[in-house]
């Protein structure tokens, strides 16, 4: 690329001799070329400290060598050579953004960040923020206007060549594609077990005949003492019946459902309630309340819909992360 600069400025010392004198000659590879060199030093001083060049040296690369093109355009003799004579300046221009473009590849590289992108993004997302200022506060309809459309156009522009940006996004893209993965994997393979009916035999299952003896009847009572509830001993102390307990082998509690409210309190996590923003925490409780609100539990898909169904509210990929936790706290060792 040095070469390219310096063959460049000596093609141009050539041209412009063959007109003029030596001295006009040099004082225009200096102007122009000359120049030129100054300007990709400084570019590439800037570019190697990490810092974003300056848009006017940026623009004397190519506004140097373009006034030189044009002076040895002039200087050149017929036709054919004025296309030769203009564009043999333009090798310090491609010899200084190449140098430039390689050393910020190096710092790129090295540090990880680029200046110059970070400097346009920068630039971008400022003038976004002023023109949806002034698209949502400028009292004038038709500069309303103007600036929603040009605050489009900005975001087109926006992470545009941003190294780090496209880095993170994979990453949180990568992040996300495992979690659905391991949700449809987990939904598909999931076995649920069903215990199966056994048929009602009549000989483990019906009712015997009890093997007690029967017990002599009691002696009728006297009609005034039928109208005591339940007769008097011998003490003539009023004896109340034994309450009648119902028949078969024993009466089975009811089973009181597990509340929202107790699952969020074992959790340690305030109570979901519909229509608010959750936590993760708290569509975790959610998930779990109802999935295990039928039995067998409910996979995923069902566990989602009633999640929806209840009112609850939340992103697909949060509810996806949710149900990996609730997945993994069911696997882990208690």
């Amino acid at each position: 690329m040095l070469a390219t600069g310096a063959a460049g400025g000596y093609g141009t010392y050539s041209n412009i001799r063959g007109v003029y004198n030596s001295g006009t000659a040099l004082g225009a590879v200096a102007a122009g070329e000359g120049a030129t060199a100054v300007l990709a030093l400084v570019l590439l001083g800037l570019t190697m400290l990490g810092q974003s060049s300056p848009a006017v040296v940026r623009a004397g690369l190519w506004a140097l060598p373009a006034a030189a093109s044009v002076m040895s355009a002039v200087a050149a003799p017929d036709g054919p050579r004025t296309i030769i004579y203009a564009i043999t300046p333009l090798g310090m221009s491609v010899s200084a953004e190449g140098m430039a473009f390689l050393a910020r590849r190096i710092v790129v590289h090295i540090d990880g960040r680029d200046a110059e992108a970070e400097a346009r993004a920068a630039a971008v997302v400022q003038a976004l923020a002023y023109h949806r200022a002034r698209a949502a506060n400028h009292p004038d309809k038709k500069i309303r206007k103007r600036s929603d459309r040009t605050s489009w156009r900005l975001a087109r522009k926006v992470g545009t060549a941003d190294v780090t940006l496209g880095a993170r996004l994979l990453d949180v893209q990568r992040e996300r594609i495992t979690t659905g993965a391991d949700v449809a994997l987990g939904d598909m393979f999931a076995i649920t077990v069903t215990p199966p009916a056994e048929p009602v035999t009549g000989g483990r299952d019906a009712v015997t005949a009890a093997v007690t003896p029967a017990l002599p009847p009691a002696p009728e009572r006297a009609p005034a003492e039928a109208a005591v509830t339940g007769g008097r001993d011998g003490e003539d102390t009023q004896v109340n019946d034994p309450p009648s307990l119902p028949q078969g082998e024993g009466v089975t509690p009811a089973v009181t459902p597990v509340t929202l409210h107790q699952v969020a309190a074992i959790a340690g996590v305030p109570t979901p309630l519909i229509g608010e923003p959750l936590t993760d925490e708290q569509i975790v409780v959610v998930l779990r309340h109802v999935r295990y609100s039928d039995d067998p539990p409910l996979s995923y898909r069902q566990t989602v819909t009633a999640f929806r169904e209840s009112g609850f509210t939340g992103g697909e990929s949060r509810i996806r992360g949710a149900w990996a936790t609730l997945m993994a706290q069911e696997e882990s060792p208690r």
